[in-house]
């Protein structure tokens, strides 16, 4: 019940500043996201490739409406890519960007400063040996962010692609997308979105992922198994048996700071497990979505807040 009105809120600038500005919130988002600094992502990406995961990185950062603010976040990406280079990192290590990042927001020629930064991107990534996939945001933004994934994959077709079991279209976008060597992470979905273009109820949400997990496993396409629901993993398991998947056609990806067990548990089982990492100073926005997905915090939440 508590979770729409969180996920409204991680679009309020009010909120942002009360919740930014709260000492232990800051902590509390410690538990999601993995510092504020380059090294201390790389730190936190270190340890869980030494612990046999895979990890893909977001440097966060959403709704940009200033060109130089997305050319700032290229540029993180960039410096990324370079470290993970140095450190020898590529082949266990992919990034993931959010194109309303890169400009796809800007009151003018959003969608070729968006294009020509997400590929200076993945040509970085390219000449680095690692991939890049592109995270999908709310449902306005669906369309936009799909096409920039067909241009890019003109020249880049390793990169990935993200879908969201919530919104009623998506099993056709998957069907779409499922087609030889495409990358594809399928998720339940972190937005507040309307009635009209997605379904309400949980268990209507579950049966969807369904749906399209097996469009995509019983396809050429390698899935990207995006989920902390553990009858989805079992779901996903027994699908890869019966259509012979083998462990490595396919992969599984948790958020950092979730779930570790489990994630060390599919990985002893020769699974690949990817764990998705955000770092960066503007972590509020991505904060109150974990947060809406885990009503065991939110009075944690409500005590910092108000007690100020």
């Amino acid at each position: 019940m508590f979770s729409q009105p969180l996920l409204i809120a991680s679009r309020s600038a009010r909120m942002r500043r009360a919740v930014t500005g709260t000492p232990a919130l800051r902590r509390l988002a410690d538990r999601f996201v993995a510092g504020e600094s380059l090294d201390q992502a790389v730190g936190a990406t270190t340890g869980l490739v030494d612990r046999g995961l895979t990890v893909t990185i977001d440097h966060l950062g959403e709704d940009t409406l200033d060109a130089k603010d997305a050319a700032a976040t290229r540029d993180a990406y960039l410096a990324l890519l370079a470290r993970l280079t140095d450190l020898g990192l590529p082949a266990q290590v992919e990034v993931s960007v959010k194109l309303s990042a890169l400009g796809q927001k800007l009151a003018s020629d959003a969608a070729q400063v968006t294009l020509e930064n997400a590929v200076a991107i993945c040509e970085a990534a390219q000449r680095a040996g690692t991939t890049v996939t592109v995270d999908m945001e709310d449902h306005t933004t669906v369309d936009a962010t799909l096409g920039t994934v067909r241009d890019l994959r003109e020249e880049f077709p390793w990169v990935g692609a993200v879908l969201q079991s919530c919104l009623r279209r998506t099993e056709a976008d998957c069907a779409d997308l499922a087609t030889a060597g495409s990358r594809v992470r399928l998720v339940k979905g972190a937005y507040a979105e309307p009635a009209t273009v997605a379904y309400a109820a949980k268990r209507d949400v579950d049966l969807a992922y369904a749906r399209c997990m097996r469009i995509l496993m019983n396809s050429k396409a390698y899935p990207m198994i995006a989920t902390h629901d553990l009858r989805m993993v079992d779901i996903a398991e027994r699908l890869g048996e019966e259509l012979g998947r083998e462990p490595g056609s396919y992969e599984f990806q948790m958020l950092y700071g979730i779930r570790t067990t489990e994630q060390r548990a599919l990985a002893a089982r020769g699974h690949i497990v990817r764990v998705y990492l955000p770092y960066g100073e503007d972590w509020y926005g991505y904060f109150m979505r974990r947060l809406a997905e885990r009503p065991a915090n939110l009075a944690f939440f409500a005590r910092s807040l108000f007690s100020r």
